[in-house]
């Protein structure tokens, strides 16, 4: 029996669910979101909290239920909270701003490094040394925001680059005379 998967998720107020077949659409202030689930499960909306139930007993149908419910759960906290990465830039003359769609780095690099924020993202520079990538899809905001660590990720002797705000940075001791 999979403990996530028997909890039902709670539509908060103001969150709508449909569930035509295998989709299921959840529609909140933030925006609308759909997922698709396989036939090993099934999906029901009633008294305010969607249930999903597995079809049979075989290893995939449990499988699928945990990570069917865990999604719908994913769908309803984007369309009512959304979800939000920080990131921190350390390092003497590493600096970010956001002209328009175009998120400007600079990482120490000979140029600037031009990042374009894709659609159903939204990226801010608060201050020139943070960056807050906001948005309803989990899946899109963890990838934009691991995009943009790539560009420069932190050294261990120094701290250098693009880290996660929660992020812990194993410390190296450097040479010694």
């Amino acid at each position: 029996m999979s403990r996530i998967g028997k909890k039902p998720v709670d539509l908060p107020s103001g969150v709508e669910a449909k569930v035509s077949g295998q989709t299921i659409e959840v529609k909140g202030p933030k925006g609308t979101r759909s997922f698709t689930a396989t036939d090993d499960v099934t999906l029901t909306v009633n008294d305010g909290a969607v249930s999903v139930e597995p079809r049979g007993k075989s290893k995939r149908a449990r499988q699928q239920w945990g990570m069917s419910r865990t999604m719908v759960r994913n769908l309803v906290t984007g369309v009512s909270d959304g979800f939000k990465k920080e990131l921190a830039i350390n390092g003497v003359g590493y600096r970010a701003q956001i002209q328009g769609n175009i998120l400007k780095l600079s990482l120490g690099y000979s140029h600037e490094v031009n990042f374009e924020v894709p659609d159903g993202v939204t990226v801010t520079a608060p201050k020139q040394t943070q960056v807050i990538v906001e948005g309803i899809d989990q899946q899109l905001v963890g990838q934009v925001a691991a995009n943009i660590r790539e560009w420069r990720k932190p050294e261990p002797y120094k701290g250098k680059g693009i880290k996660y705000v929660d992020e812990y940075i194993f410390r190296k001791e450097g040479k010694k005379k």
